[in-house]
């Protein structure tokens, strides 16, 4: 027990012991200064060190911070493929739509026009050349009337249709009039026609087909009524038709109507319209014009202009028999009926039917009904000579599937699919939510790409559309957005054609319908994590060189592992590439890869001259 003089903690300490703590601390400063004299082991360690000029030493050191394995390509690594241009007969390769490939399929229903893609063993592995000499696009508007002729040197349709004023050649341009087989007089003024029944000015239609659609004349014109068409034609003999509607800056695909169904949902257009197309309405029990009715929203319209519209004219210049022809527009006038349209408006060369509302405003007599529960699905489907049956309604005045607002109110109004619950997944709430979300990306997408919202970037592509939003964040007077939804990804693509955009289902292991050098700028959001195990990412990377133009643009979005796959494949392809944060900070995994693809034209010994 302590006393009260010396308590526990204060106790003497051992005169031995401190002896000891006072000569280890001399040993030590001594030690420490032999070794600063430069004789001791450790100078010499530091000295051998310094000789070395090696900066590798410790190759393992990672000073980039791991935010869930975030990486960076290493560029002092060897490219793993350099991809060398394509020979120049390739210019205008279209994979699923080549002429040689099509030959060996029946000509029966237009099946040997239809899509048909090459074997893996097949796929070309090079860059597709432009064309020596190739241009930048016009701004718009004037790039919807005049397009360099370098860009697109055909004329064959400036001779075929020269009394139809679809195109004109002059010097190095081709000047595009705004004509057409059935409106000699100029697309706008057959508009303002089908304007005096359609209720085309007011928002009411917004978007619209063109089936057979030429170069577009059309679908040009309705653009400056606010107007979005999509626009389809074969690759025939009348060359380049779909190439010089996207040179144009419109919206076009190649595509026909023969054995499969149209790449839309169905309910997706407000408009649609046949110019002289030469469809044959009534083959194969009246299916065309079902697959139309199909795509029609209730309450739409469907425009018939050419033959056999106003046949007591034009029936000996066609070279028919008046009774052939004035039965075929008795057999159009009953399947019209079988799918409850009303005609309108029938004048001259034009005739215009309505869709009901819904099926309790028709009597649809003896039509067979389709009975596939999904009208959506659509991708390589064959088409049936059935009527897809309308959605159900509580009320003969309830417009079945969900009334539209007018354009631009319904592009952010709620859809009908979505507050219908008919999206997998989707709620009102997560709508709402998704387009705030695409509205502050696309406010950092502006500030890598100030050009974003431009004339410079006419022709754009959402590669992974999802609910539209980039779309919908975007949308101007100044550009339009193609949306593809892919095969593989939850189907929205009626949502996005509620929302007054346009769009297509596509599977991106395939080719794309359209030309090479077609779109001005691509966004990808997610698309590779999507596709990774599905198909090889260099051919998805390809076929986005083949589609975009020299000097365009892409916006990838994706996780940093995926980029840092991706950026390695194109360091191969003539693209200059920045990678960047995520617009919430480095923390976040996802990152934004933003490329260009440089300017180079096809030389004729398979090589390339550059201009960088």
């Amino acid at each position: 027990m302590g006393s009260k003089n010396n308590p526990p903690g204060n106790r003497g300490r051992n005169p031995l012991s401190i002896f000891v703590v006072l000569g280890l601390c001399c040993f030590f400063y001594l030690l420490g200064a032999w070794q600063k004299s430069g004789f001791g082991k450790g100078d010499s360690i530091a000295l051998e060190i310094t000789k070395q000029t090696d900066c590798n030493i410790f190759p393992t050191l990672d000073f980039e911070p791991h935010h869930k394995s975030v990486l960076i390509v290493d560029t002092s690594k060897p490219i793993a493929k350099i991809y060398k241009p394509c020979d120049v007969k390739y210019t205008d390769y279209t994979p699923c739509q080549e002429q040689k490939r099509a030959m060996n399929f029946p000509r029966e229903n237009m099946i040997y026009r239809e899509r048909h893609c090459p074997p893996q063993e097949e796929k070309l592995k090079c860059l597709i050349p432009a064309p020596k000499g190739y241009m930048i696009q016009f701004p718009w508007p004037k790039g919807r009337d005049y397009v360099h002729y370098a860009n697109v040197p055909y004329k064959t349709l400036t001779y075929e249709k020269a009394g139809q004023h679809w195109v004109e050649y002059h010097g190095n341009v081709f000047k595009f009039p705004g004509g057409g087989t059935m409106f000699p007089q100029g697309a706008d003024a057959y508009i303002d026609e089908l304007a005096s029944v359609i209720p085309i000015k007011d928002g009411s239609v917004r978007t619209a087909l063109d089936t057979g659609c030429g170069v577009a004349s059309w679908g040009a014109s309705l653009m400056k009524k606010n107007v979005l068409a999509m626009s389809f034609a074969p690759r025939d003999n009348h060359e380049a038709q779909v190439q010089f509607a996207l040179e144009r800056g419109v919206p076009a695909v190649i595509g026909v109507l023969g054995t499969i169904h149209l790449p839309y949902p169905s309910r997706a257009f407000d408009m649609a319209q046949c110019s002289r197309c030469l469809i044959p309405w009534t083959a194969n029990g009246g299916m065309y014009l079902m697959e139309v009715d199909r795509v029609l929203r209730p309450g739409g319209y469907w425009i018939l202009s050419g033959p056999p519209i106003n046949w007591k004219t034009y029936y000996k210049t066609w070279k028919r028999s008046k009774e052939e022809v004035m039965g075929e527009q008795r057999k159009i006038e009953e399947l019209a009926e079988r799918l409850c349209w009303e005609k309108k408006y029938e004048k001259g060369d034009i005739a215009i039917w309505q869709k009901k509302i819904n099926a309790e405003s028709c009597q649809r007599g003896s039509a067979n009904i389709c009975q596939s529960s999904d009208a959506d699905n659509v991708w390589y489907k064959e088409m049936k000579s059935c009527v897809s049956p309308y959605p159900e309604v509580s009320s003969v005045n309830e417009v079945a599937g969900g009334k539209l607002q007018k354009f631009p109110a319904r592009l952010f109004a709620v859809p009908p699919r979505i507050a219908k619950g008919l999206v997998s997944e989707v709620t009102v709430e997560l709508y709402h939510k998704d387009n705030k979300l695409w509205k502050n990306r696309l406010e950092t997408y502006t500030r890598y790409k100030q050009l974003l919202g431009s004339t410079r970037y006419r022709n754009i592509m959402d590669m992974n559309a999802g609910l539209g939003g980039f779309a919908a964040a975007l949308n101007s007077p100044k550009s339009w957005v193609m949306n593809v939804v892919p095969t593989i990804a939850p189907n929205t693509l009626g949502v996005i054609y509620e929302r007054g955009l346009i769009g297509i289902y596509h599977d991106w292991c395939e080719g794309f319908s359209t030309y090479p050098r077609t779109y001005d700028l691509i966004h990808a959001s997610g698309l590779f994590s999507l596709y990774q195990n599905k198909c090889e990412l260099e051919d998805i990377l390809l076929e986005m060189d083949r589609i975009l133009r020299p000097e365009g643009s892409a916006i990838l979005r994706d996780e940093v592992d995926v980029l840092n796959t991706v950026k390695q494949i194109v360091r191969g392809m003539r693209w200059d590439t920045k990678m960047v944060d995520h617009e919430d900070g480095p923390l976040v995994p996802e990152k934004i890869l933003v490329v260009t693809k440089r300017y180079w034209v096809g030389s004729s010994n398979s090589t390339s001259s550059t201009a960088e």
